[in-house]
């Protein structure tokens, strides 16, 4: 143990405690991955950083991925633990240009959570299944000490079928791409902190929690030579961004006045001293494609109820290292960046 810690990759003194990151979709997160996770767990660390693995197997490429759910409030207007579950792992396999197809699901569940509570969460996760046309095929359930699991726990694994030749990933983005996000941001993440503290706003925000891979299949159905797409949960927008642009080692320029956010969100994001584009999303993603498909991919998008808003919000330009850098409402530039830890934590 003493010879692992001397070793360990991440600087221990500046990070003494994994608990710090809350989470995933900031700067520690990001570092757990790339200098621990990956290298001493990962078959290969030549394999692109995705959403989903791409595996070839004879007579098929297979997209397969896995997420836990650790939501606090279990439900909130929306959705609830069940159905961020089923959606989080559909969108994570159509991400990679999947046809997600079936799913497995472990609970971890509490001594003492009322048996009323984990029916609806069964039922909201069978119907959030049919609507995304998925298949839940097999499953574990465990049961640890009251007060040890805060009521319950949910990790699910996909298996999608990809039927593209095309390769869906952060290093295929080139510059000259056009950056279109798919809706509005920044609503799942408020929606959970309100509900949690008990806050309330003029209207009522709910969540933008959905399966997405009709609308991003539809674009590859279409023809469009999509290089990139990613959901925008933990580290919102913002994560998403940097992420892609540090692999694909390319400048992303974004234009604030194109992204769009309710004014309710923007309200109660001013409120509470958030950043709407770090703020958690379970039914919004981001992609790239050709600067000359652009308008073509806008028209696939907003031909489907959960994409109808989708906007261009900005270019892929050449540069050394990756960097995101944003033009403000005012005109200023300004470098965007992931969070050291994560604003919002236990959101999906």
């Amino acid at each position: 143990m003493g010879d692992a810690a001397l070793t360990c990759p991440i600087p221990i003194n500046e990070y003494p405690h994994v608990v710090m990151a809350h989470g995933g979709g900031g700067r520690l997160m990001n570092q757990l991955i790339e200098r621990m996770f990956a290298p001493s767990l990962l078959a290969s660390t030549d394999e692109p950083r995705h959403d989903s693995a791409v595996l070839n197997v004879p007579g098929a490429r297979l997209a397969f991925t896995t997420d836990a759910f650790v939501v606090r409030p279990l439900f909130f207007p929306g959705g609830d633990i069940g159905t961020l579950a089923v959606n989080g792992t559909v969108n994570d396999l159509a991400m990679s240009g999947a046809r997600p197809l079936y799913l497995s699901v472990s609970f971890i569940l509490e001594e003492g959570l009322p048996m009323e509570t984990l029916w609806r969460i069964v039922q909201s996760m069978q119907q959030a299944a049919q609507l995304a046309n998925v298949r839940i095929v097999t499953g574990d359930t465990k049961v640890v000490d009251k007060g040890k699991g805060d009521g319950i726990f949910i990790t699910t694994a996909g298996v999608g079928v990809l039927e593209s030749p095309l390769t869906i990933a952060p290093e295929q983005v080139r510059p000259g791409d056009a950056a279109l996000l798919s809706g509005d941001i920044g609503r799942h993440g408020i929606t959970v902190m309100a509900t949690r503290e008990g806050l309330a706003f003029e209207s009522m925000i709910t969540s933008d929690c959905a399966p997405l891979a009709e609308p991003a299949l539809a674009l590859i159905d279409a023809g469009v030579d999509v290089h990139c797409m990613r959901d925008l949960t933990r580290g919102g927008l913002a994560s998403a961004l940097v992420e892609i642009a540090e692999e694909a080692s390319v400048r992303i320029n974004l234009d604030e006045r194109t992204i769009p956010v309710n004014d309710d969100v923007r309200g109660a994001c001013e409120i509470l001293g958030l950043d709407p584009l770090h703020v958690a999303n379970e039914g919004r993603f981001v992609c790239f494609v050709p600067a000359a498909e652009a308008d073509r991919a806008l028209a696939v998008l907003r031909s489907h109820p959960l994409s109808d808003s989708a906007c261009l919000i900005g270019r892929v330009e050449e540069a050394e290292t990756g960097i995101v850098t944003m033009k403000s409402m005012i005109g200023a530039s300004r470098v965007v960046d992931m969070l050291s830890g994560e604003q919002l934590p236990r959101i999906c």
